[in-house]
């Protein structure tokens, strides 16, 4: 059904961000903008809930380059809840921006400002893309838009980092643009289909390398083993940004690359049948395991945080690796599980930063006792990441663990369990030092601004409502079970 306001929710932060490169010298009129847009994109997208949960597809034209080959923003269940992810958390992360930029005295704020809206915009264009050329162009505008927020403070180490970033995502989206191109060679279509369209279009070996180069295209931005090395470098960035590249914009679009490239482009089935599946569900699982060995190592807490990031990611991988019913529906709501536990993480450590002036694990001792409201926010994010019943974490590990029984493949229910173990290790020895471990630096009671504050605790929140309230836990599994059974 032709509507407009898929077109409405991606084209609101584009012109926010003019709106706000226009209001450089007033400070309150750029942060107007940034809430003013923020606000209209998520309300778009929740607009749209009624259709979606009711099965109805809304589009809205963009362009024809010829007949063949035009290009249309499209919701479905999958892109719509990336969407809804993506516009749900930048309406908190705006919030948290201003608090956190004014904090810190952050110079050259209204770059910040804009870049982050460009960023959002990209990134619900990527999730209502229904063809492969649409999604390219909104995967490399996401790519430029984020360079200036990973170098923004300009440091010798943020401008190394940087460059860092630059050489792997720009490199992925010259392997990504080549399998475009081959994929319309091949095939003469880019448009998305439930289950597929490239069997049969040529020999499996050819199509093994069509797929080797999609999956240097997203596996980049996804983190995957070896293409890993940028993320946690880019941790040099002011932390709403590292809450972007985690839990909203980067990583995310990769991983929701993934979903597509598999599910809409080659097909599970298929993949099984070429041997991908395989190879997909040894490099997710040794990543898995890997990043979270990684994660242990780290003092500095939002690295530690990147390699849990790492690790997670490859949850959503393995899920599609393992091709049944249960692994996708388990690696969909990772996608947007994962996100919001996340970016509570994140939150929680930039209020840390600002609240307390401490960035390293080891000086965190008794942190909870001056900063209750954040460390238990911090508490409730990481049992999650877990697997805690009656969190949101568990209900997308349950599924995976499910769907490794349902493909026949238990060694990989070892993994995850693995991997939980390996979560506790490096999560809870920070909750117990905040709480239980006495320092003269924190004894009185002083959180971190209600700015910083806010936002943390409403994503905490959200991650008991995901994994304990009925009707939202139905609600997920509806859009789910419709992704799923088009994928």
């Amino acid at each position: 059904m032709i509507s407009w306001v898929p077109g409405f929710c991606v084209l609101v932060p584009f012109l926010a961000a003019g709106l706000i490169l226009a209001s450089d010298r007033r400070p309150r009129l750029r942060e107007f903008w940034t809430f003013l847009a923020s606000a209209a994109q998520f309300f778009g997208v929740c607009s749209m809930a009624p259709s979606v949960l009711g099965g109805v597809a809304l589009e809205t034209p963009l362009w024809a380059w010829w007949p063949q080959l035009s290009a249309t923003l499209r919701v479905d269940a999958l892109g719509y809840l990336f969407a809804l992810l993506a516009s749900g958390l930048w309406l908190l992360t705006s919030l948290y921006s201003v608090g956190y930029v004014r904090l810190q005295s952050e110079k050259k704020q209204t770059r910040y400002f804009s870049c982050f809206a460009i960023c959002l915009g990209s990134t619900v264009g990527i999730a209502f893309s229904s063809d492969l050329l649409s999604f390219f162009i909104f995967y490399e505008i996401l790519t430029i838009a984020t360079y200036p927020l990973v170098v923004h403070r300009e440091t010798p180490q943020a401008l190394r980092a940087g460059r860092k970033y630059l050489l792997y995502t720009l490199s992925a989206g010259v392997c990504l643009l080549a399998g475009v191109a081959w994929t319309w060679i091949l095939s003469q279509q880019l448009s998305f289909v439930p289950g597929g369209f490239l069997k049969g279009t040529a020999q499996d070996s050819t199509l093994r390398w069509l797929f080797l180069l999609f999956g240097l295209g997203w596996g980049v931005k996804a983190a995957i083993f070896p293409l890993q090395g940028w993320l946690p470098s880019a941790m040099v960035a002011p932390t709403p940004v590292s809450a972007l590249l985690h839990a909203v914009a980067v990583v995310k679009a990769g991983v929701f690359g993934c979903l597509r490239v598999s599910g809409y482009v080659f097909g599970l089935d298929f993949l099984r049948e070429l041997g991908i599946s395989e190879v997909l569900a040894i490099l997710a699982a040794a990543t898995i395991v890997g990043a979270s060995l990684a994660a242990l190592l780290q003092d500095n807490l939002k690295r530690r945080l990147a390699y849990s990031t790492v690790s997670q990611l490859s949850y959503i991988m393995l899920g599609v690796a393992l091709a049944s019913e249960a692994a996708w529906r388990g690696a969909v709501l990772h996608l947007v599980n994962h996100g919001v536990m996340k970016i509570t993480l994140f939150f929680c450590a930039g209020a840390m930063e600002v609240g307390a002036h401490r960035e390293k694990i080891s000086e965190m001792g008794g942190i909870g006792r001056r900063m209750p409201w954040t460390l238990a926010a911090f508490a409730v994010a990481s049992f999650g990441m877990m697997g805690t019943p009656l969190l949101c974490g568990f209900i997308s590990k349950w599924h995976l663990a499910l769907g490794s029984l349902e493909a026949g493949r238990p060694i990989y229910l070892g993994v995850l369990l693995l991997s939980s173990f390996l979560n506790a290790a490096y999560f809870l020895p920070i909750v117990y030092r905040g709480f239980f471990c006495a320092s003269p630096d924190f004894v009185k009671k002083r959180e971190a601004p209600w700015e910083l504050l806010a936002p943390l605790l409403v994503t905490a929140g959200l991650i008991l409502l995901f994994g304990s309230v009925p009707p939202l836990i139905e609600a997920q599994l509806r859009l789910v079970s419709w992704t799923g059974g088009s994928g």
